[in-house]
């Protein structure tokens, strides 16, 4: 039986980012607009979300909503994460959505 699934109106033009990394980014910000879903494919991490840190692992994902500060604090080496960023922001767009933020606001 095949399986598989979908994110939005089937056949859509739903408007998201997509990308990759094998390292989270220790680097304090929020998003205006853009929320942001992370799904940790192996390796394990801890990320702070405004005063909260959370322990990641593989098959876990985790939505952080625009507004909402957050970073990386540490990774495995075999760490590896996909993210999904709605909506779909790119260049000019993109940068200025992702405003930086003191570590203090997350209570670091």
């Amino acid at each position: 039986m095949a399986k598989g699934w979908y994110w939005g109106p089937w056949n859509s033009n739903l408007g998201v980012s997509v990308g990759f990394a094998n390292q989270g980014v220790d680097e304090p910000h929020f998003h205006r607009r853009m929320a942001e879903i992370y799904l940790i494919a192996c390796g394990t991490s801890q990320m702070r979300v405004e005063a909260e840190t959370i322990e990641l692992s593989q098959g876990h994902v985790i939505l952080v909503e625009p507004g909402e500060a957050h970073t990386f604090l540490s990774c495995s080496p075999d760490y590896f994460h996909f993210v999904l960023g709605s909506p779909g922001l790119e260049g000019e767009e993109a940068l200025l959505d992702k405003v930086l933020v003191p570590r203090s606001r997350l209570g670091l």
